[in-house]
């Protein structure tokens, strides 16, 4: 009961968000920061297409409508009359972004334009609801300002499930398994996620249902499915590491036997991750490295994306440094940060010891060597976040977070870059219409101050950005964040009596 009061607590945070962004939705504020001109021509920049090619220097591209209609060396590119031209000479010019793994802060005033403002101009959002619904309708109509946005279904998990039974869908039988897919279907979700107390044989319903309705499913790999029969049942992408390990292991048999005798209490998601964590270690240990060659072949040849989330294992892993003074907090709504830091407090850390403290220090090494291997293997990694679920994976910010730290794995700024651009378009099936720079491509562009493949963390230095053909100025984009920090300011404090559901059972920790 205590567990459940604390979780109640930390979902109060969530609701209050969102009870104020119902307040401000008929705000007066304009719902489109920046329109669109006939034909714009971004001139003397250096383009770097996200393909592997090499950056192309004096490059100009002109912008008509939402695509870009000529792109080319700017001394041959005739410029239309009446365009409007912006001189990018010592700027680079790199595809939108795109976070792979979000559950948006329930606020139309903070998540979309904090997206946008740090370029990210696309995001697959892991747990569907009706508002991020109505969002994307407002966005494609025009009437909001936001990113593409690809929406998941409510997450499908086992009985007894560790998140929450009000905003999961929770299955116990092949029955119910097909109802969830079909229910997805119905409610409009471009993915069925699935989550990790899913049973083997609900699982199996889950992928045989959504093969005949011809809708991807995606998320964790169930604790009762091995990771090569998640990726030969056609799962598109695996989220998060920890289920990663387990077959690379060469106590891997003892390790199925210990996940199959756990025993988790419905919603009791920290006791799931303290068991995990004890897997994981033992998983990690044991690692082989013949037995994960063929894993990954496996994954590659059944072309399972990975979504490793190595800010998210940050936080986790290395709580001590989690940097409390952030100054991109602001940009957080004070409810939801406060809640963060309790988090941080009495669940992440509490009751930790510190051979547990030790090993997570080593894990995270490891983690970042197993995503480096991964993509060594010919696996396709993608960048996400879990960013607005977990403490301190700051929504928008997060993706530079993470881009750095899969350069630290061992990636190049190039394969970083495309794991945030090219590979997630492919993944989507959006790469005829995003992902790159060129002709004919939508016109989600993010100008950069300095070169990202001379350091990645230079996709930090945003100059402008644009999203479907829109130019959000330098100017704009600190108007932009302005109004997100004052948004978030102007957040009410949540009260502890109130007890919201969410899309996970503990905002602010589960990893969804």
């Amino acid at each position: 009961m205590a567990e459940l009061t604390r979780r109640a607590s930390l979902r109060a945070a969530v609701i209050v968000v969102a009870a104020g962004a119902a307040a401000t939705t008929q705000s007066s504020r304009p719902a489109m920061a920046a329109t669109p001109a006939q034909t714009v021509a971004l001139t003397h920049a250096t383009v770097i297409d996200a393909t592997g090619a090499p950056p192309r220097p004096d490059t100009t591209v002109l912008i008509t409508g939402e695509r870009i209609s000529m792109i080319g060396p700017s001394d041959r590119v005739p410029l239309p009359a009446g365009a409007t031209v912006l001189d990018l000479t010592g700027k680079h010019v790199i595809p939108g972004l795109c976070d792979m793994h979000v559950h948006s802060i329930p606020s139309e005033e903070i998540a979309p334009p904090l997206y946008l403002a740090n370029g990210i101009t696309t995001v697959r959002e892991m747990s569907g609801s009706p508002l991020l619904h109505q969002w994307r309708d407002r966005i494609e109509a025009e009437t909001m300002l936001g990113p593409r946005m690809v929406i998941g279904s409510r997450i499908v998990d086992g009985e007894p499930t560790i998140g929450d039974p009000a905003s999961f869908t929770v299955v116990d039988t092949e029955t119910q398994a097909r109802q969830a897919v079909r229910q997805a279907k119905a409610e409009g979700a471009d993915f069925v996620k699935v989550y990790s107390r899913l049973g083997d044989r609900a699982y199996r319903a889950v992928a045989d249902e959504a093969r005949r309705l011809r809708i991807p499913f995606a998320g964790h790999c169930p604790d009762a499915v091995p990771l090569t029969t998640a990726s030969r049942a056609g799962q598109r992408s695996i989220e998060h590491l920890y289920s990663t390990w387990y077959a690379t292991s060469t106590q891997e048999a003892e390790i199925r036997h210990r996940l199959a005798r756990l025993t988790i209490a419905q919603g009791d998601y920290v006791t799931w991750l303290h068991e995990i964590h004890r897997l994981e270690w033992l998983a990690a240990t044991t690692y082989s490295r013949r037995k994960a060659g063929k894993v990954f072949a496996a994954l590659a040849r059944d072309h399972t994306h990975v979504v490793p989330t190595l800010s998210v294992y940050q936080v986790l892993d290395r709580p001590d440094e989690v940097d409390l003074t952030d100054e991109r907090l602001r940009y957080v709504p004070a409810p939801l940060v406060a809640a963060w830091s309790w988090a941080l407090e009495n669940i992440i850390r509490a009751g930790r010891t510190s051979q547990e403290s030790a090993q997570r220090e080593q894990l995270f090494e490891r983690r970042l060597a197993f995503a480096d291997a991964l993509r060594s293997s010919g696996v396709p990694v993608l960048a996400g976040t879990d960013g607005g679920d977990l403490p301190y994976v700051i929504p928008g910010f997060g993706l530079h977070d993470e881009l750095a730290l899969l350069v630290r794995s061992g990636f190049t700024p190039m394969q970083a870059l495309q794991a945030a651009t090219s590979r997630p378009a492919r993944l989507l099936g959006l790469h005829h219409s995003q992902g790159t720079v060129g002709l004919g491509k939508s016109a989600d562009l993010v100008i950069l101050n300095a070169d990202p493949l001379a350091d990645i963390r230079n996709t930090m230095n945003i100059h402008a950005v644009v999203t479907r053909g829109r130019v959000i100025s330098a100017e704009q984009r600190t108007r932009l964040l302005a109004d997100v920090a004052r948004a978030a300011a102007e957040q009410p404090e949540a009260h502890p009596a109130a007890a919201p559901r969410s899309h996970g059972c503990c905002p602010g920790l589960t990893l969804s």
